[in-house]
């Protein structure tokens, strides 16, 4: 059976996405994840989202998805503890030494590899694989036909961003934002906060959002060059990718508002939900979820848009000094 992963950045989106059909939700820790801090949970926060979510009947992980300093890592470690007793279900991570700290001390804790791994080829999966992880994010540039040879070849679980945004660089992973705004601090834990990096969950300056003038030397080129930054919605292959036997199908979204999360969740389950109760082998109309999915595609663009002003706004501000 397909698992429908949703996003939660609050505790009302995590009641949400349990009513709307997610099999499992992914919140951020706060300081721990590549989301601003409004977007992340703080510890008493994760407690109360992982019991919600089982008494909904759904799974709760936790996104430790940034890159870390070696004197993050026993931190990390203190509060894996208390996640793990809390009763968490996975952790969603990218760091290859903090996968290999995490699965030693908790060997039975589920590790699924971030997109920010950006795993492209066999070889790449099958050392996630060694360091403990069950489950790949698969980057959004293989084909059908390359995640099926990937899925025969390789013991491990395949996961599937189906409503998220390109990337002009890789996504997870982009080391273009930080040039502009950087403030290093590190708190009281240890933990190595990079203010200005979205690979740290910092306020950044993202030059992908922005439209841009093209020279070569002094004559102008172009007047309004983008980046690729554009949102993707694979409702298109979802039967396929199901058909496929993907383990499962994920939702990004933890920066948008609560009701909009729920909406596009709610699309997905009931996507999925019809899909899995055609008769095989019979046509399947994908027309009907096309339109359907044009509505909430333009409350997502609209609200994006003005989450995309408001950061740059913020972003373009002078770096406060001490």
């Amino acid at each position: 059976m397909v698992e429908l992963l949703a996003p939660a950045g609050n505790l009302s989106m995590v009641e949400t996405v349990v009513a709307s059909g997610a099999n499992a939700i992914y919140v951020g820790p706060r300081g721990w994840s590549r989301r601003r801090d409004r977007y992340e949970l703080a510890e008493e926060e994760v407690r109360d989202a992982i019991a919600m979510a089982h008494a909904g009947g759904a799974k709760l992980r936790v996104a430790i998805n940034t890159n870390m300093q070696s004197r993050e890592i026993p931190p990390l470690l203190q509060k894996m503890e208390r996640f793990v007793g809390w009763g968490v279900d996975g952790a969603i991570m990218t760091d290859i030494g903090a996968i290999a700290e995490v699965h030693r001390r908790f060997p039975h804790l589920t590790i699924h590899a971030s997109i920010g791994a950006n795993i492209l080829n066999d070889e790449d999966v099958r050392f996630y694989r060694s360091l403990g992880v069950s489950q790949v994010v698969a980057d959004t540039k293989l084909t059908l036909k390359e995640l099926a040879s990937r899925k025969e070849q390789i013991n491990v679980g395949i996961e599937i961003l189906i409503h998220a945004n390109y990337c002009y660089t890789y996504l997870g992973k982009c080391w273009m934002s930080p040039y502009h705004r950087l403030e290093r601090t590190t708190d009281p834990s240890g933990k190595d906060l990079f203010k200005g990096s979205p690979n740290r969950g910092g306020l950044d300056y993202r030059v992908c959002l922005e439209s841009w003038e093209l020279y070569s030397g002094d004559a102008k080129r172009e007047d309004r060059v983008a980046l690729k930054n554009d949102a993707f919605f694979l409702v298109e292959d979802i039967p396929h990718l199901i058909d496929l036997g993907v383990h499962c199908l994920k939702v990004q979204g933890r920066e948008y508002p609560v009701p909009l999360v729920g909406e596009m969740v709610r699309f997905y389950r009931d996507l999925i939900d019809s899909y899995l109760a055609h008769p095989k082998g019979q046509p399947f109309d994908i027309a009907p979820w096309r339109s359907r999915l044009a509505e909430i595609e333009a409350d997502r663009n609209a609200a994006r848009s003005e989450g995309t002003q408001l950061l740059l706004i913020e972003a373009r501000q002078p770096v406060p000094t001490t």
